[in-house]
């Protein structure tokens, strides 16, 4: 059975497996960028002869699939068993650390894919700034070379300073559009570096001859500019593991947020708003009719990798939104001054949205909201008119519904005496795609 090998270069000489699957190889695979290391390769000379140079991952594919269906019809008796019909692709460090060789396996399986690797350069990054990474979180911002053709992210370059409040040191693989001095721009704006002692480090052609290590605050970084390639190590001294313990995750009070005149969604109905969201881990959540921000206030802290969009028309509710985000440091926020639906068109589509307020306008938000994909929508109401307007929304779009009604007491004193005095009801209608029963 013939073979693909897929074989890290960069900073370690070729071991007796990757060296005899070049020499045996009749076509060696590999980018510009690739080969400007391998030159330096004690094998380059006895092998460049079988070289093929092709700088688009997709077309390196297309290649690899004809020359496997091709050889696949070759003699596979006794001795002549897959002689000659292997096929070499050189990769960068690592193949599988965010790299082709996670391609080449989803296109080809593991049976014919073997991957023999290299060190990765976030490796070789920590090693040169004498910082542990074995507690680190890796996020890959390479979205390839071509700008027209660049692939959806894991994660974004909005989400690196929630990522490193979280996890306190980051190890990026960063590109052309989303370069360091981008990196360090969106770490200076944010509200982190208000308290926070953040350092990062530029690592420069890792195992070039010109490599180069810069250190630097963000604000420092911001206004430099890097050689490609290049990786970027992010790190919060102050950092105490996953969160500090005596930081609220979730029950804030409704007099911890800033709120106007009372507007604010209540603290058990809250809760059970937040619970019937489920939300993931990481995504986009829409906060509709967001009023002081209390819900995604909430959910920003639960889920910091989750982008929360809180849509509110009032200047004042806005207000009270950005005050609340600069007291709780909250990174993974967008405001959204504007009226839904119309607000919502040109944003990414959701994952989640929460209707606290529709301007007479429920209907149009359900089915933008629905045409953008969401899974699960929640709305609070509190009439029966807007319960069966909501009801038939979501039904109408075809989600599945279901309907609690919250009905909650609070205690106060009176003469000394405590009394239950109770809250207006509000029904919490959630609806959820059908394909996800």
């Amino acid at each position: 059975m013939n073979k693909l090998y897929v074989i890290g270069v960069g900073f370690r000489p070729l071991d007796r497996k990757a060296r005899k699957a070049i020499q045996d190889s009749p076509v060696i695979l590999a980018n510009d960028r690739v080969m400007e290391i391998f030159r330096e390769y004690e094998e380059y000379e006895a092998v460049r002869g079988k070289i093929k140079i092709i700088n688009n991952v997709y077309e390196t594919m297309e290649y690899i699939r004809a020359w496997i269906t091709e050889h696949r019809t070759q003699s596979t008796d006794k001795d002549n068993r897959g002689l000659g019909s292997n096929i070499v692709l050189l990769a960068s460090g690592d193949p599988l650390f965010f790299g082709i060789g996670r391609i080449a396996v989803r296109e080809f399986g593991k049976d014919l894919v073997e991957i023999l690797p290299d060190l990765s350069s976030i490796q070789v990054a920590f090693s040169r700034i004498k910082e542990p990474w074995g507690e680190a979180f890796f996020i890959s911002l390479h979205g390839g070379p071509d700008p027209a053709k660049r692939r959806k992210l894991e994660y974004e370059l909005e989400e690196v300073p929630a990522l490193i409040k979280r996890y306190g040191r980051l190890g990026i693989l960063t590109d052309k559009v989303n370069n360091p001095s981008e990196i360090a721009r969106m770490l200076h704006s944010s509200s982190l570096t208000h308290h926070l002692p953040i350092r990062m480090y530029v690592c420069e052609r890792l195992g070039y001859p010109d490599e180069r290590i810069i250190e630097g605050a963000p604000g420092e970084i911001v206004n430099m500019t890097f050689v490609d390639p290049n990786v970027v190590i992010v790190l919060n001294p102050e950092h105490q593991g996953q969160g500090d313990k005596r930081d609220t995750r979730f029950g804030l009070k409704e007099e911890e947020i800033q709120h106007s005149r009372g507007l604010i969604t209540k603290d058990e109905v809250r809760a059970v708003t937040i619970h019937k969201l489920r939300l993931p881990q990481k995504g986009i959540f829409w906060d509709i009719g967001a009023g002081s921000g209390s819900v995604s206030i909430e959910v920003a802290r639960i889920n910091p990798e989750l982008m929360v969009f809180a849509i509110e028309k009032n200047d004042e509710q806005v207000e009270n939104i950005q005050t609340n985000i600069t007291r709780f440091d909250i990174s993974n926020i967008r405001v959204i001054k504007g009226q839904a639906p119309d607000a919502l068109r040109e944003l990414p589509a959701p994952d989640r949205v929460f209707i606290g307020g529709s301007g007479g306008r429920l209907e149009e938000i359900v089915e933008v909201s629905a045409k953008k994909g969401a899974e699960i929508m929640v709305i609070n109401a509190t009439t029966i008119e807007t319960l069966q307007e909501a009801l038939n929304a979501l039904e109408t779009k075809g989600f599945n519904t279901e309907v609690c009604q919250v009905s909650v007491s609070s205690s106060r004193k009176i003469n000394q005496k405590r009394h239950m005095a109770a809250h207006n009801p509000v029904f919490i209608i959630t609806g959820t795609r059908l394909s996800m029963d």
